[in-house]
This record gives C-alpha cells, sequence and structure tokens, in this order.
C-alpha cells in the first residue's frame, strides 16, 4: 500500500463520513417536519444543532449559488449529489 493508496483512503473515509451525516441530516429534517421528532426534546434539540453546526460550512456557499426556492432548501440536496460524485467517481478517476 503506497502514499497514493493512503491519500484514496482517507479521503474516502471522510466523504463517507459526510455522506453518512447529511443522509442523517436530511432525514431528520423529514421527521422534524412532519412532526415525528420534536425540537422542543433536548436529545434531538441537541443532535440537530450538532449536524447544523457541522454542515452549514458546505450548504452556504452552495445556498448562495443556487436561486432562491423559499421554503424549499435545495442546498443540502446539491450537497449530497456533490459528496456521492466525487466519492463515487471523482476520486477513483483520480487514483486509479
Amino acid at each position: 500500500m503506497g502514499a497514493p493508496d493512503a491519500i484514496y483512503g482517507i479521503l474516502k473515509l471522510i466523504l463517507d463520513v459526510a455522506f453518512f451525516i447529511m443522509i442523517v441530516h436530511i432525514i431528520m429534517s423529514w421527521l422534524i417536519t412532519f412532526q415525528v421528532l420534536n425540537l422542543h426534546q433536548q436529545f434531538v434539540y441537541q443532535i440537530w444543532t450538532g449536524l447544523n453546526r457541522l454542515l452549514e460550512p458546505i450548504y452556504r456557499p452552495i445556498r448562495q449559488v443556487l436561486p432562491n426556492t423559499h421554503p424549499l432548501d435545495l442546498a443540502p440536496l446539491a450537497a449530497f449529489i456533490i459528496v456521492i460524485s466525487l466519492r463515487d467517481f471523482v476520486l477513483p478517476a483520480v487514483f486509479f
């Protein structure tokens, strides 16, 4: 295993973790919207706040590029597609 394989593994791991965190955030936003989860519960609120703090630096630049589609926020979808594209297409093409 050489240096390129190690770099590939680290980048793939980062993108896999980002993918998982985005999945959790998207599903949680649906559950909050449909009132399955309640933000007045401290545990739910803490997880939601933590996820927002993690993902907001990713979503903010995307929101600046995308047109305003209020109340529908397309930034999570765009970021999700970008992460999938990087993980499944760009990264393997660069390293293999």
